[in-house]
C-alpha cells in the first residue's frame, strides 16, 4: 500500500509499505477515507524529535475491512472515527474516562496512519462507528474529531470552560481553533484568542472568539488582564507546548482559575514558587479523544458542529510533502489528505 514515510527532516515522500494484517484477536484493519497532517508531524519535519524512515499520521476515518475473533462492537462495513491512541477501554484507566494513558496504549503515530490502510488494535475500545455511512461533505469534520477536535474539546473542558467564564485561548492552530469552538459549545462567555494571523483570526471569531489578542508573552499577559479588570482569565487553554506559551497561559490565568495544556511539551519548565503562589489549578497531557468521540460524532452527523473547517488545504496523499511544507510555512492551518 501506499504510504507516508517521513526518511528525516524536511524530506517526506510516498512509499510502499506492506498491507496491514490482523496480529491480536482485537485488531481491526481499516481502509482509510481520509487523513491529516497534525501540528505535532511539524516537530519531527522541523528536525525538533527524531526521525529516519518513519511512517507518519495518526487521524484517521474509513471502513473497517476486517475484524479480529475478539471484536464484538464492530463489523466489516462499518465507518469509524478513531483516537490517536489506541486503548482497550477495560483498564481502571479508561474507565475513569482517560484512555490515551490506558495501562496498554498503542499510539497510532507507531503504526502511521498516513497510508491507504491501518490497523488499528484494540479496536473496540478505540474506534467508534458513526450512524451510517457519512456524506462525504462530512469527512473534514469527522476527520478533526480523531485529535484536533477530540484535543481541543479536552483542553476546554480540563480548563473548566463553563457558562459565565472567560476563556483565554493560547494557540491559533487547530486545536487552539477548536478549543474555541468546543469553550463556546460550553457555554463561555468571552473567549479571547491569542492570534497574530488575519486568518486564523477570522475562523477564531466564526468559531466563538469574542475578543482577538495579538500580543504574545508578557504584554500578551498584560492584555489579558486589561479585558478581564485586572483578574484575569477563568480558563485559560494552552495548546502550544513551548515554554513561552506555558508560562502566557499560567500567567494569564486569575487565582484559582485552570489551565487545560495540550500543547505537545518541547523544552517546558515550570517554576516552583511562582506556580504556587499563582493559585492555578493545571491540567492537561495527551487528550484521552475516545471519552468524547460518541457525543462529538453525533454533533458532526446533527450538523451542530463544523469543525472540519480547519481543513483549509486539501491534497491527494500522493501530494503529502507539499501539504507538509504549506504547514511548515504557515500557508495551511492544517491538511487534509484524500485517498
Amino acid at each position: 500500500m501506499r504510504a507516508v514515510i517521513m526518511h528525516a527532516p524536511g524530506d517526506v515522500r510516498i512509499g510502499e509499505r506492506e498491507d496491514p494484517v490482523l496480529v491480536e484477536p482485537a485488531d481491526a484493519v481499516i481502509r482509510l477515507a481520509a487523513t491529516c497532517i497534525c501540528g505535532s508531524d511539524l516537530w519531527p519535519y522541523r528536525g525538533d524529535d527524531h526521525v529516519h524512515e518513519t511512517p507518519m499520521g495518526h487521524e484517521y476515518v474509513g471502513v473497517i475491512e476486517q475484524i479480529g475473533s475478539a471484536v464484538t462492537t464492530l463489523s466489516p462495513g462499518d465507518f469509524v472515527v478513531g483516537s490517536f491512541m489506541a486503548s482497550d477501554g477495560t483498564c481502571e484507566i479508561c474507565a475513569a474516562g482517560y484512555q490515551s494513558r490506558c495501562a496498554h496504549v498503542v499510539p497510532m503515530g507507531g503504526i502511521g496512519t498516513q497510508a491507504e490502510r491501518a490497523r488499528i488494535p484494540f479496536a473496540d475500545g478505540t474506534l467508534v462507528k458513526t450512524p451510517g455511512m457519512p456524506d462525504r461533505d462530512l469527512l473534514p469534520s469527522l476527520l478533526a474529531a480523531s485529535d484536533v477536535l477530540g484535543t481541543g474539546w479536552f483542553a476546554a473542558d480540563a480548563a473548566a470552560a463553563g457558562p459565565g467564564k472567560t476563556v483565554a485561548v493560547v494557540g491559533d492552530g487547530a486545536v487552539g481553533l477548536l478549543g474555541i469552538l468546543a469553550a463556546r459549545q460550553m457555554g463561555a462567555e468571552r473567549i479571547i484568542a491569542m492570534s497574530r494571523h488575519a486568518d486564523r483570526q477570522t475562523l477564531a471569531r466564526e468559531f466563538g472568539a469574542t475578543d482577538v489578542v495579538e500580543e504574545r508573552g508578557d504584554d500578551g499577559v498584560a492584555r489579558i488582564k486589561e479585558l478581564t479588570s485586572g483578574y484575569g482569565a477563568h480558563s485559560t487553554i494552552e495548546a502550544v507546548g513551548t515554554q513561552e506559551a506555558m508560562m502566557q497561559a499560567i500567567r494569564a490565568t486569575r487565582p484559582g482559575g485552570h489551565v487545560g495544556y495540550v500543547g505537545v511539551s518541547h523544552g517546558v519548565s515550570l517554576p516552583g514558587e511562582e506556580l504556587f503562589f499563582s493559585g492555578v489549578h493545571l491540567h492537561g497531557g495527551p487528550a484521552p479523544v475516545r471519552r468524547y468521540l460518541p457525543e462529538l460524532i453525533q454533533l458532526i452527523w446533527d450538523r451542530t458542529i463544523d469543525p472540519g473547517k480547519v481543513f483549509d488545504l486539501v491534497l491527494p496523499l500522493a501530494d503529502a510533502a507539499e501539504g507538509y511544507r504549506a504547514m511548515d510555512e504557515r500557508r495551511a492551518i492544517k491538511v487534509m489528505l484524500t485517498l
